[in-house]
């Protein structure tokens, strides 16, 4: 299912491209079980359910889709841990009326195999290939950098499959920092989950929407101590947290969550001392 929303002049598609299962404290890392559970139940291995929600921008001029999602790279066993129900990008976009080949602009979050590993298929030859033929994929510099010189924390992550071939095929362009990519598509850079991480801003006619990826993967992260045990920056994920979800309160900008399997889209209030969503 594809949810179509309108955002002043462009067409917002938040794109559903499947599920995994991770597990539910690491998700919430020092919150409580008897806390997340109530809103995310979690199977008999612990894991809850995760969407893999892209989104599709049109403009009126450029295609911009934002992450790719799991793709179809993980063998049994790596399907099997994740519980991986992947739908393939073609399929994913037909919902939304656009073929890959119409693509102009990917942009990526963070280089994350959930993230990512949409951005490049299989190709003819047995090689991977840019999914995207005719874009141009938007990656923070200092992204890439950690993404291919990897540690042991960090190794489980990546895979070069789902990056590597962008730069062979020269497709790949690489940014610093904070940037405008196309008239009212922006990136915000919000370290926390990585080093590198970035939201993506969108605007048009005085309405504002952001993609929020890891910073607030699901509507349950709103509270501002509701952090992932994956993030490697905890306390930069807080400041981030703060600093941009007290903006999106201030000026009412759409909320669009990342990895919820029910709620896509939100708005926040002030209640008191605390942000409250409201779903639309």
């Amino acid at each position: 299912m594809t949810e179509k929303l309108k955002l002043g002049s462009f067409f917002l598609y938040i794109i559903e491209s499947g599920n995994i299962r991770l597990d539910g404290g690491a998700m919430f890392g020092t919150v409580p079980r008897v806390l997340w559970e109530k809103t995310n139940p979690p199977d008999e291995k612990n894991r809850i359910l995760i969407g893999l929600n892209l989104l599709l921008v049109k403009t009126g001029k450029k295609n911009i889709l934002i992450d790719t999602g799991s793709g179809e790279k993980g063998d049994n066993k790596f399907n099997k841990i994740y519980e991986i129900e992947h739908v393939p990008i073609d399929k994913a976009l037909s919902t939304a009326g656009i073929k890959p080949s119409e693509i102009d602009i990917v942009i990526n979050t963070h280089l994350h195999f959930d993230h990512a590993g949409g951005n490049t298929i299989m190709g003819k030859d047995g090689r991977y290939i840019p999914a995207f033929p005719n874009a141009r994929y938007i990656i923070q510099k200092d992204e890439w950098n950690d993404a291919i010189n990897t540690n042991e924390k960090t190794r489980a992550s990546y895979r070069g499959d789902d990056f590597i071939p962008l730069k062979e095929a020269g497709v790949l362009e690489l940014i610093d920092g904070d940037a405008v990519i196309e008239e009212g598509i922006s990136v915000l850079k919000t370290p926390g989950h990585n080093r590198n991480h970035q939201c993506v801003l969108i605007e048009s006619e005085d309405k504002k929407a952001v993609y929020l990826g890891d910073l607030v993967p699901t509507a349950s992260h709103i509270p501002l101590p509701y952090i992932m045990g994956y993030d490697l920056f905890p306390l930069e994920t807080l400041e981030n947290k703060k600093r941009i979800l007290n903006k999106a309160a201030d000026e009412g900008w759409l909320l669009i969550f990342e990895h919820d399997p029910k709620i896509k889209t939100g708005c926040l209030k002030r209640d008191g001392g605390k942000l409250v969503l409201i779903s639309r």
